[in-house]
């Protein structure tokens, strides 16, 4: 995961991706449910069920899972004191680290999380340590294989609020505040150019330069971490070159 750009490297995560599928499609599962459960089926109007959708496509969740988690958190009301309590600190080299997780039990995660902060050489701090150095923002990946060059998308989302668009290797990355998500998106569909993801993550100020032996301390813990059940992300002040996120 680097930076700001860990769900437009998804591809280059694949393998691990693969490892872990059952962990995957359980946590995006939990959270299309827990989405449908405070805010009902309908994406429109329930930003957190459409962001949990999105994760579902990027990740390939089979529709079957998806619907499976919509008709549990249309049904019964089990696990509906899941909390979302965000885990702030640093990790090796000093890099910021944001955790968000979803939890039934906050004493629980609350150790795990401590506990690979302190193997990994990090410092779980309260809440406030390291916030401060991120801003939400709006994340669109949008692939070469759409056929749209840079210029014609730079007019569409800039026109709609967006605040820059990035080239990346397989595309583009498109960045937007989050009060104009919402605007970004609908001129995305109205051009008909598809999106292979779109969330709302913490980006860093600034970013940590590393070495290339810092770089892997922090990429097995942010590993450490993305393995727990109840962290559904996890942000962080670094960029990791491609080669470690394999």
């Amino acid at each position: 995961m680097s930076g700001h750009s860990k769900w437009a490297n998804i591809k280059h995560k694949k393998g691990r991706v693969d490892a872990l599928r059952g962990k995957v499609t359980t946590k995006i599962g939990r959270e299309i449910t827990i989405a449908v459960r405070l805010g009902g089926a309908d994406p429109v109007g329930n930003m957190k069920l459409k962001l949990a959708l999105s994760k579902a496509k990027a990740n390939n969740i089979p529709k079957d899972n998806i619907q499976r988690a919509i008709q549990k958190g249309l049904g019964a009301a089990e696990g509906a004191d899941f909390q979302e309590i965000t885990y702030e600190g640093y990790g090796p080299a000093g890099v910021a680290i944001m955790v968000e997780t979803l939890t039934d039990n906050r004493n629980r995660t609350a150790a795990d999380v401590r506990h690979v902060f302190t193997k990994h050489g990090g410092n779980l701090g309260g809440t406030g340590s390291v916030s401060y150095m991120f801003k939400q923002k709006g994340i669109f990946s949008v692939s070469n294989e759409t056929g749209v060059t840079e210029d014609d998308l730079m007019m569409i989302v800039l026109d709609a609020g967006a605040e820059d668009i990035k080239t990346t290797e397989d595309g583009f990355e498109i960045i937007t505040d989050p009060q104009s998500f919402d605007a970004v998106e609908k001129a995305l569909a109205d051009n008909n150019i598809e999106t292979e993801m779109s969330d709302l993550e913490m980006v860093p100020d600034t970013y940590t330069e590393l070495t290339p032996e810092d770089a892997a301390k922090v990429q097995r813990m942010v590993d450490a971490l993305e393995d727990l059940d109840d962290v559904q992300d996890v942000f962080l002040s670094a960029d990791l070159p491609d080669d470690e996120e394999e």
